[in-house]
């Protein structure tokens, strides 16, 4: 395959680097009928990940990849400005349970976070679990733990590979020894303990079929109940339903302990059950509350027999309600907290009081009400960013949370629900000045008239001379908002003169559920479009011209980039794909794929087959068409977007590719699709993000 020069690499190439060759992929003869439609696939041959054959042409996909980027002048430059800018100190939340407080650190490069925990407000903190010594390589992370009641023991489960698989371990707090509770085949699962810490609820899959464990569909989740110290083999299944294989089970004990609250949901779909057992009853079952699936619940808090969740039920931006466990029936539902004109996106009970997280206009706002409903106060933030993630009890007079905004690492603060106090618990420092940076938040119409917000960010007095180099960002789907966010790899962006775009657009959640169902199924397209639109403004309005536009998005964020990208190439002058679902007419016949069934709808439906067809990105790209130089990123342990929609899009977007634009795939060994991922790998991987753009956008 012979590489021609595109004018937007004349700079680049006349500085010495040859463009190198991307290797050869052969195609197979298959072709799939959908519906009397005969559908080619002639890269079907890499959704077989562990053939070796695929395994040489990753090598080899990736030796061509770090060819081109290796001779990219700016790259090792620009590695060790995000090294040091990514060396500070982190803090996840804290927890506190029985007198202790519990919290993760990273001192900065460490590649895992090490969970701490403090007996009193004047001791010292101590190390309780470093991952950082389980495995040479970095890629045994600790991606969920939970203290019991006590503050006695921790249960802690453990990713390798960035896999969604966790194992789960209990810990002794005070001798740091494990017990030998070992638990496999968890995923997508939370942890509560059981009030007396005999035990927890967890959630488990049978052992998958060897060679299928990051392949392989997932359905059947079974509840159980691990009681300390007995095989889990014994664990009680303490619900299940083979009748409906795909629902899945989120169990919460209640602060009381008197209620076990079961949420069950089925895939993406926002709409979810609750089911209930009475915990005073040793003999009772979980049986269903609110089982209509027509509306998402969230619980809050109890008192007694009155329960309170968040829903969007008759209310689509969210309020919140108490149910009597006694009788369910709508029309004894109490609304406490009434819809507002905002998204009410998470509500905690804390400090005798109700806290509610708001967006307006993809802002966070946080207001205190009481356990009644009546209105406080509105807490004072450090600036227009995201806050979220609040930890507490209701009996507990504080709660700890976290603020970020674009030029904010993320902070964790303190606040008292009863008087308003906020205070700074942990503020990284981070060896640049915020003070020579903006953000401004604009909003554009898109192909259809609505109004969609984005925040533009970049330095301070930097002139719209309609040549700024421009990233554009966006997710746009599962009723995910995107908030201002900090990102080293944004700032590295921004300090060399980038502007940084993100646009809200449809499809998230920003503006509640009508804006996730405006881009949902068939409507998916209008995210595209807003997408394009954003593009379109940023031109329109002197920061950038198309040669000098870069998209990006991971996940459903990859779908837009290579939705927008094979829709529009003349619009973008690069590309960043990451773990993208790219193949829409098989991403369900993966892992959790079907789960995104509500989102997209699948192709074994005709009618839903026919607009797939019309924008999946692998069988969109046309021979002969100037699509922009893309770099596809993926991992070869992805069990969630597993990687053949990658390896397909970038197989096919070679051979497509007119005009000799850089159509690269960079796999990242022993990683997931994100979950976990060590220090040095995320550096890694921005810094080679960075440097395509800069050896592309000329």
């Amino acid at each position: 395959m012979r590489s021609r020069v595109p004018l937007a690499l004349v700079a680049f190439l006349a500085a010495g680097c040859a463009a190198p060759e991307v290797p050869l992929t052969r195609t197979v003869d298959h072709v799939d009928d959908y519906h009397g439609t005969k559908v080619p696939d002639p890269y079907r041959w890499l959704e077989d990940a562990a053939d070796p054959e695929v395994r040489a042409w990753v090598d080899a996909q990736n030796r061509s990849t770090e060819a081109f980027l290796s001779r990219v002048p700016d790259r090792d430059a620009l590695r060790a400005r995000l090294t040091e800018l990514w060396d500070f100190e982190r803090f996840g939340v804290p927890r506190k349970e029985g007198g202790r407080l519990f919290y993760t650190r990273n001192d900065g490069l460490q590649d895992q976070a090490v969970l701490w925990v403090q007996g009193s407000a004047d001791a010292a903190p101590r190390v309780l679990l470093d991952p950082n010594g389980l495995s040479t390589d970095g890629t045994v992370a600790l991606v969920q733990w939970e203290p019991s009641r006590d503050g006695a023991l921790l249960a802690y489960g453990l990713s390798s590979a960035g896999s969604d698989w966790v194992e789960w371990r209990v810990r002794e707090v005070d001798s740091g020894k494990d017990r030998p509770d070992h638990l496999k085949w968890s995923k997508f699962s939370g942890l509560s303990w059981a009030k007396d810490d005999s035990g927890f609820w967890y959630n488990r899959y049978d052992a998958p079929r060897e060679g299928e464990e990051y392949e392989g569909v997932l359905e059947n989740q079974k509840l159980c109940f691990h009681r300390l110290g007995e095989p889990q083999e014994k664990d009680a299944v303490v619900y299940a339903r083979p009748d409906h294989p795909r629902w899945g089970f989120g169990a919460q004990a209640t602060e009381d302990g008197r209620w076990l609250v079961v949420h069950v949901w089925e895939g993406s779909q926002p709409e979810n059950r609750i089911y209930l057992a009475d915990l005073a009853n040793p003999a009772a079952t979980v049986k269903p509350l609110l089982d209509e699936g027509d509306a998402g619940w969230e619980f809050v808090d109890n008192e007694g027999g009155t329960l309170l969740f968040k829903t969007d039920k008759g209310a689509p931006k969210g309020r919140v309600v108490a149910v009597d466990a006694a009788d369910a029936t709508p029309g004894r539902w109490r609304t406490i907290v009434p819809e507002a004109e905002e998204t009410l996106e998470a509500a905690v009970a804390v400090g005798g009081r109700l806290v509610g997280t708001y967006l307006k206009d993809a802002r966070s706002e946080v207001r205190v009400f009481g356990l009644d409903g009546k209105p406080e106060r509105t807490l004072a933030l450090p600036g227009t960013g995201f806050a979220g993630f609040f930890t507490g009890k209701r009996s507990d007079p504080e709660a700890f949370f976290v603020y970020t905004d674009f030029f904010t690492p993320s902070a964790i603060l303190r606040c008292e629900p009863a008087t308003g106090k906020v205070e700074a618990r942990f503020t990284p420092r981070v060896p640049f000045d915020p003070a020579e940076f903006e953000v401004e938040q604009v909003f554009y119409s898109s192909a259809d008239g609505t109004r969609v917000p984005m925040f533009v960010a970049r330095r301070k007095g930097l002139a719209k001379d309609g040549e700024r180099p421009v990233l554009l960002y966006a997710y746009g789907g599962f009723r995910i908002p995107l908030s201002p966010f900090f990102s080293v790899s944004n700032l590295v962006w921004m300090e060399r003169g980038g502007v940084l775009a993100v646009a809200n657009i449809r499809g998230g959640g920003e503006y509640g559920e009508a804006w996730h169902e405006a881009a949902l199924g068939p409507n998916r397209p209008r995210a595209f479009e807003d997408f394009c639109a954003a593009g379109e403004w940023l031109c329109g309005n002197g920061w950038t011209k198309p040669s000098r536009l870069a998209i990006a998005g991971g996940s459903n964020g990859g779908l837009l980039v290579g939705a927008c990208m094979t829709r529009r190439p003349e619009l973008f002058g690069a590309a960043l794909p990451s773990m993208g679902v790219l193949d829409m007419l098989r991403y369900h016949k993966f892992t959790i794929g079907w789960a995104w069934s509500h989102e997209y709808g699948t192709s074994d439906d005709p009618e839903a087959f026919r607009w797939l067809l019309g924008y999946s990105p692998y069988h969109n790209l046309r021979k002969g068409t100037r699509y922009p130089p893309t770099l596809v990123c993926t991992a070869d342990t992805d069990d969630r977007v597993v990687p053949a929609h990658s390896y397909k899009f970038a197989a096919a977007l070679q051979a497509a590719q007119e005009g000799g634009a850089p159509a690269f795939l960079r796999v990242d060994v022993r990683s997931g699709h994100g979950m976990g991922a060590p220090t040095r790998m995320q550096i890694a991987r921005a810094a080679d993000q960075l440097a395509f753009l800069v050896g592309v956008l000329r």
